[in-house]
């Protein structure tokens, strides 16, 4: 849920449009130099501000719903849940196999910490959201998932984890 494309050292430059022509084709206008496209009608902008509730698409409503349960959780617990990760995919791995079987899909997944990094708790967006009828039931679910999940990490029942856990329904 953090983008890695902030690194300080990442750049990028468009090339000059004139570099290695000697055809006379540079002396025209570069795509830098242009202020409308072909058309004449300038420049286009966003078709939704970012005040109007379809500007957030359903994967980042749901990636916030996400964050809000690590952040209760954490101001709750503190430093135990410093170093895990929490991560949304789409369907879990295997999906095609787990049909096949009859087996239910699972919702999330935790996995243990490595030499190389921290634990991961993972939630499938597409498994998640079907289980739910409205916006209230999924946030309450997924709050759900995240606790069972840190619980099973930190071995803890869930109920000692978060008090509210299942007693929203």
């Amino acid at each position: 849920m953090q983008s890695s494309h902030q690194d300080p050292g990442f750049t990028v430059r468009l090339a000059d449009p004139g570099a290695g022509r000697t055809d006379g084709a540079a002396k025209g206008k570069g795509f830098l130099q242009r202020r409308r496209n072909r058309h004449g009608r300038g420049l286009r902008g966003e078709l939704l501000l970012p005040t109007l509730p379809g500007y957030r698409t359903r994967s980042d409503r749901f990636d916030d719903l996400v964050l809000d349960s690590a952040q209760r959780l954490h101001d709750i617990w503190g430093k135990p849940l410093d170093g895990v990760r929490f991560a949304v995919d789409e369907i879990p791995p295997g999906l095609e196999m787990l049909v096949a079987d009859r087996l239910a899909a699972p919702m999330g997944a935790y996995t243990p910490a490595t030499a190389e990094e921290g634990p991961v708790i993972t939630l499938y967006r597409r498994v998640v959201e079907q289980a739910c009828d409205s916006r209230e039931e999924l946030q309450d679910l997924v709050h759900d998932v995240v606790v069972e999940h840190t619980a099973e990490m930190l071995g803890v029942p869930p109920e000692s984890l978060d008090p509210v856990y299942r007693r929203r329904y």
